[in-house]
C-alpha cells in the first residue's frame, strides 16, 4: 500500500518463491530540436545579407526526489526485527539506504543541476540522529556548488514511530522537533530564503533571475505527527504576498510539497491530499502557476486539475528508496515551459567505482523488483488470510496466484508503468477472484483504483 499515506501493521512473516521479474521505467530523455535558421534576403548594394538563426530559451534542470526516508546507520543492527520490518513494510529498501543515498548523491553532483530539491519524508521516522546523518551527506552537494533545498513530510516532526532496532527488537528513538527541523537543514533552504512563513516551515527561494521555489510545509506536526496535510489560514495569507510580489517582478513560480495538490488516489484521498486543497489550487491558478511538484504516495504520477491539459499540472515524484528507486528532472525554460522525466539511479555503477562486493549491489537491477514484489506478496496474503466470506473459501493456490498478481501490478503502479500490464492483469483468473469475492477490502478498491486510472505512462509530461 502507499507508504505516506497509510500505516500497516506488520503480521507473522509469509515468504514466496515467485518474485516476478522487474520493471524499470523508461528514461529516454527528452530532447530539445535545433532552432530553424530563417533567412530573408535582401539587396543592397549588391550585397546578400541574412538575419541571425532564432534561438530558443536555453534549457536549466532541477534535480527532484522525495521520500528517501533515511535511517540513521547506527540506529540499527541489521537483525532479525530489522529485517522483518523491512520485508513486511512498505516497500522501502531501507536495508540498503545508506547505499542508495550515496550512489544518488553522486549522480546529482555529476549532472550539475540548478539545484537538488527533497520534497520531504527525509527520515524513515523522523529520529533526530537520521536527519542528523543525512544533512552531512547532503553538505557534499552543496560544496559541489548545486543548492540544497528541503522541506518536511509527513514522517519528518514529532513522530512517535521514531525507533532503533537491536537485537530483535524495535524501541524508542529521539524524535525531532520543528525547531531542530529547521536548525539541522539551515544551510538547505531555511537560511537562504528570500522570505519565511512565520506560522510553518514553508519559505521562498529565488533560483535565478526569472523564476521563484514556494517550497509549502504541508504537514501536521503541533502535537504528533498526522500523516495527512493541510495548509494554515495564516500560511495562505503569506502565500498570496508572495505570489503577488513574484506577479509584480515577472518571476515564475514553482510550488513544492509534500502532500498532493490533487486527488491522485481516490483510495487515500484523505491521508494524501491536502485538506480544502481546492483554495490552493484555485490561489495557484489566479496567478497562472501551471505546475506543482508534491510526493508523499510513493507512486510516479501525474495528474491536471480535473483532468484539463489547460489547467494545473502536479507531478508526483515516486520514493527514491523504493524499487524502481528513481527521481525527477524536470527541465524549465524562463517562459515557463517544463519538461518532467524520470531517471532511475544507477547503484550498480556506483558500486562498481566504489569497489562494493556485494552482489546484490553490483547487481542492483536483479535484485530491487524481487524485493519489491515479496514485499507486495506478503501485504496482499496478509490481508487475504482475514477475509471471509460466505460464498468462497480461498485455497492456498487462490491465495498465492491473487498475491502474485495484487504484487506485480503494484510494483508496475509504483513506476508508473500500470499501463504496460492493464489487460494482462484484468484477463488474470486471479483478478475475477478479487472482485468477486474480497470487497470492501482496502487491497480490492486499491486494484480497482490502479486499473481505472492505468492510462498513461507516467514518467514523461511535458507543461507549457
Amino acid at each position: 500500500m502507499m507508504a505516506g499515506c497509510t500505516v500497516k501493521t506488520a503480521q507473522e512473516p509469509v515468504t514466496t518463491e515467485t518474485p516476478a521479474e522487474s520493471s524499470e521505467a523508461s528514461t529516454e530523455a527528452v530532447t530539445t530540436e535545433p532552432p530553424t535558421e530563417s533567412e530573408s534576403e535582401t539587396e543592397t548594394s549588391s550585397i546578400e545579407e541574412t538575419t541571425e538563426p532564432e534561438v530558443e530559451e536555453p534549457e536549466k534542470k532541477l534535480i527532484i526526489a522525495s521520500d528517501i526516508h533515511y535511517l540513521a546507520r547506527e540506529l540499527t543492527d541489521m537483525g532479525l526485527g530489522f529485517n522483518y520490518m523491512v520485508d513486511h513494510g512498505d516497500g522501502k529498501v531501507v536495508n540498503y539506504i545508506w547505499q542508495i543515498t550515496d550512489a544518488f548523491i553522486e549522480e546529482v553532483i555529476a549532472q550539475k543541476p540548478e539545484a537538488l530539491i527533497l520534497s520531504g519524508d527525509l527520515s524513515l521516522n523522523g529520529e533526530y540522529q537520521s536527519h542528523v546523518e543525512l544533512a552531512d551527506k547532503l553538505e557534499k552537494v552543496e560544496i559541489a556548488g548545486i543548492p540544497v533545498l528541503v522541506i518536511p513530510g509527513n514522517h519528518d516532526i514529532n513522530n512517535v514511530s521514531a525507533a532503533a532496532y537491536e537485537e530483535g527488537v524495535r524501541f524508542p528513538a529521539e524524535k525531532t522537533t520543528p525547531e531542530e527541523f529547521e536548525s539541522i537543514y539551515s544551510d538547505f533552504g531555511y537560511d537562504e530564503a528570500i522570505s519565511r512563513d512565520e506560522y510553518s516551515l514553508s519559505y521562498v527561494y529565488q533560483l535565478d533571475e526569472y523564476n521563484r521555489l514556494l517550497m509549502l510545509d504541508t504537514c501536521q506536526y503541533k502535537d504528533h505527527a498526522l500523516v495527512g496535510g493541510m495548509i494554515k489560514t495564516e500560511t495562505y495569507d503569506w502565500i498570496e504576498l508572495q505570489m503577488e510580489d513574484a506577479w509584480s517582478q515577472g518571476m515564475n513560480v514553482i510550488p513544492i510539497a509534500h502532500h498532493n495538490l490533487l486527488d491522485q488516489s481516490r483510495v487515500y484521498i484523505d491521508d494524501c491530499t491536502i485538506e480544502h486543497s481546492s483554495q490552493l489550487i484555485d490561489q495557484l491558478e489566479a496567478w497562472d502557476v501551471g505546475i506543482f511538484l508534491s510526493g508523499h504516495l510513493h507512486v510516479q504520477h501525474y495528474q491536471y486539475a480535473d483532468d484539463d491539459p489547460d489547467r494545473i499540472c502536479e507531478i508526483v515524484t515516486s520514493s527514491l528508496a523504493t524499487p524502481p528507486c528513481q527521481y525527477g528532472v524536470l527541465k524549465y525554460t524562463d517562459d515557463a515551459t517544463y519538461t518532467y522525466d524520470t531517471k532511475p539511479l544507477n547503484i550498480e555503477a556506483w558500486a562498481y567505482d566504489e569497489k562494493v562486493t556485494d552482489d546484490n549491489l553490483l547487481d542492483f537491477n536483479t535484485y530491487k523488483g524481487p524485493f519489491l514484489m515479496r514485499v507486495f506478496y506478503n501485504q496482499a496474503y496478509e490481508e487475504l488470510k482475514h477475509i471471509k466470506n460466505n460464498e468462497h473459501e480461498f485455497t492456498e493456490d487462490e491465495m498465492a496466484s491473487m498475491s502474485q498478481m495484487y504484487a506485480k501490478l503494484n510494483s508496475y503502479c509504483y513506476a508508473g508503468l500500470a499501463l504496460k500490464i492493464k489487460a494482462e492483469t484484468m484477463n488474470d483468473p486471479s483478478y475475477k477472484l478479487w472482485m468477486d469475492y474480497t470487497y470492501p477490502s482496502i487491497l480490492m478498491q486499491y486494484i480497482e483504483e490502479i486499473l481505472l486510472d492505468a492510462d498513461a505512462d507516467y514518467n514523461h509530461v511535458k507543461i507549457q
